[in-house]
């Protein structure tokens, strides 16, 4: 579920869980650049951010390397972050609802105050903030995935089962000037969100770019000839986005080239031949995880990936790439790993969010204030076997 329960460790520190990151030009203020990070997922109200975590973006410049039919981005040291933390909640008088008090670092070095749920965010000249809880934007089909997975076989149906419907999240969303904030850095930004500890000795809790990375792509084990006993999606979250390290670099090629190759096959053909040594052309264009954007480009609802698709195509991209709110990535995802569109678009049969975010601030609708049990609707589905079935 993009990047929801990523690993035994997330499973353990909702609070810490990262669920999704979106990155996008404004659609109200053109100049701006929207970063929204999604955290505790199945959050209910009452849920509030860890006063131990650092919620942070980080964007840094990049270019495109062309190297044949796998490019790459090359990215600059020069690294702009904002980091969000807060204090423990607080039970005001009169209301319902515990209350907090955050502060973000801009890359400027400004510190902004906020409080959480404050539909109004906090402003300056050159950021705005709001944090809080709200629906989740995200979308999926997760028994289609399973069944698709257990069979080998797509098993997506017309209308598919959106096993999120109606629940929230924790949200952070900041809206930042970009002549401002990055002078002359871009147009092209590499975007990555993380979460760390905020004692004397931080770590790395979660990281997350591209979206179904870690649950999709990286989390099946059985098509694995060399890591087959290995949960790899902690030790993935473990690495910095942009300085991948050697120790484990190579597990993550292992599975990576593993499962793509099974996802290559769902259709009966190979439209990823690999090369020579066994290594698939998406496997390193995949391992440089962050989402890619272009601020120099307006907003479009249907942006994600598309830079990276051009790239590969040795095309020009159209739109601003990044990941906008409403941008459907599961069938965009399946499409590119399956036939890399050389055939009909994979559709899981969910096509929107419980209700589709809007285009003015913070974007975000509000929370569902009953929202159910994600833990017995997830009990109560079908058996990949039945979903087949049906």
């Amino acid at each position: 579920m993009s990047d929801h329960f990523s690993g035994p460790r997330a499973i353990a520190g909702p609070a810490a869980d990262i669920a999704d990151l979106y990155v996008f030009p404004s659609p109200e203020h053109p100049g701006r650049l929207v970063l929204v990070m999604t955290v505790f997922p199945a959050a209910v109200p009452g849920a509030h951010f860890s006063e131990a975590i650092a919620y942070r973006f980080r964007l840094r410049p990049v270019t495109v390397t062309p190297t044949g039919t796998s490019p790459r981005f090359e990215f600059s040291q020069t690294e702009y972050a904002f980091t969000c933390t807060f204090a423990a909640p607080e039970q005001p008088d009169g209301h319902k609802a515990p209350a907090q008090a955050g502060t973000c670092l801009t890359p400027t070095g400004e510190v902004i105050s906020f409080q959480t749920n404050d539909g109004r965010g906090a402003e300056t000249n050159t950021v705005r903030i709001f944090a809080g809880l709200r629906l989740d934007p995200f979308f999926i089909d997760l028994p289609g995935v399973l069944a698709t997975e257990k069979l080998r076989q797509l098993a997506f149906k017309a209308k598919g089962n959106n096993v999120l419907e109606g629940q929230n999240v924790l949200s952070i969303v900041l809206e930042a000037e970009i002549a401002a904030l990055f002078g002359a850095g871009g147009p092209l930004f590499a975007v990555a969100a993380e979460t760390v500890t905020t004692g004397k000795l931080p770590i790395r809790i979660e990281r997350v770019g591209r979206p179904e990375i870690k649950n999709v792509v990286l989390s099946s084990k059985e098509f694995d000839p060399v890591n087959r006993d290995l949960e790899i999606r902690d030790l993935y979250n473990l690495e910095d986005p942009f300085h991948l390290g050697r120790d484990y670099a190579g597990a993550y090629r292992a599975r990576l080239n593993a499962n793509l190759a099974f996802f290559d096959n769902l259709d009966g053909k190979i439209d990823w031949p690999p090369d020579e040594q066994g290594q698939h052309p998406l496997t390193e264009l995949l391992l440089a995880d962050y989402l890619v954007v272009n601020v120099s480009r307006p907003y479009s609802d249907d942006s994600y990936f598309e830079i990276e698709r051009a790239l590969l195509t040795g095309s020009s991209p159209q739109t601003c790439g990044g990941r906008s709110l409403n941008d459907d990535i599961v069938d965009k995802l399946y499409t590119l790993l399956v036939n890399g569109g050389n055939g009909p678009a994979v559709r899981d049969g969910v096509d929107q969010a419980t209700r589709p975010a809007g285009h003015t601030f913070p974007y975000l609708v509000d929370p569902n204030p009953n929202p159910p049990d994600l833990r017995a609707k997830a009990a109560a589905a079908p058996t990949p076997a039945q979903e087949a079935e049906r």
